[in-house]
């Protein structure tokens, strides 16, 4: 059986299942974090063909969600990590009992595509790698926030504090492909496809960490029911096969 039949099938199982099949199609409004975007974005044409429905993303730095959200700005539907999605809950901005966890992500890290490879291959050797760079750069993110403790714990935040740059609206591959950072860290998926750099892999596992992202159905949703369909193909065998392509894993 081929992929497309697969995918088509599946997506025909989660429309009967949620009632997405309606007579008046829906346009589901999403406000997504970016970190799984590519992967997101090759299943939406399927998902649209199959249920009538529209999808509607805006990509959203998660500290812009959590300002929007918490403004009362409507959507549908939010996905970001899961810490977000329990403190919108919790706020009572996203429907209790809604939250569906749906991808996973580690930290990668990158140079400048072309120059000596740095040497991270464990704790240790990233530690004297940052101390030595000219430059580096993180995200505002989930991953910012988890390297900042991190070299916190490692001892050295107050050495590299000069030369790192946070970064909002942008990959930070872009910054290293440019020659702005000789070292930068972000979530895998967001960092791979960036042209111009050299991926240097995951965190050493001992210091890792995995970021979960998960759906929560906003309080005042306009089309629950189809925000639903929505999630639930997310988290399909055939979405994990997208994800796993992108360096992700399934939720």
């Amino acid at each position: 059986m081929s992929m497309n039949t697969k995918a088509a099938r599946a997506l025909l199982a989660v429309g009967l299942a949620c009632g997405a099949l309606m007579a008046h199609a829906a346009d589901i409004s999403v406000m997504a974090s970016v970190a799984f975007k590519d992967a997101y974005l090759e299943m939406v044409p399927a998902f649209e063909r199959a249920t009538g429905h529209k999808v509607t993303t805006q990509w959203v730095p998660t500290v812009e969600i959590m300002r929007r959200i918490k403004a009362d700005e409507a959507v549908d539907l939010v996905l970001m990590a899961n810490n977000g999605i329990v403190e919108l809950t919790r706020l009572g901005k996203l429907e209790p009992g809604s939250s569906v966890a749906f991808v996973k992500s580690g930290i990668g890290m990158a140079s400048r595509a072309g120059s000596p490879r740095l040497d991270v291959s464990s704790a240790d050797a990233l530690k004297r790698t940052l101390l030595s760079a000219k430059s580096i750069a993180y995200s505002t993110g989930p991953s910012g926030t988890y390297l900042a403790g991190l070299f916190e714990r490692m001892g050295i935040a107050d050495a590299i504090k000069a030369k790192t740059t946070l970064v909002q609206g942008e990959p930070v591959g872009a910054l290293v492909a440019r020659g702005d950072a000789e070292i930068g860290f972000q979530q895998i998926p967001e960092i791979l496809p960036v042209a111009g750099i050299q991926y240097l892999g995951p965190l050493p596992a001992d210091i890792q960490q995995t970021t979960v992202f998960v759906s929560g159905l906003h309080s005042g949703s306009q089309h629950a029911q189809a925000a639903r369909a929505w999630v639930k193909y997310l988290t399909t065998p055939e979405a994990a096969v997208l994800y796993r392509k992108y360096g992700m894993e399934p939720g």
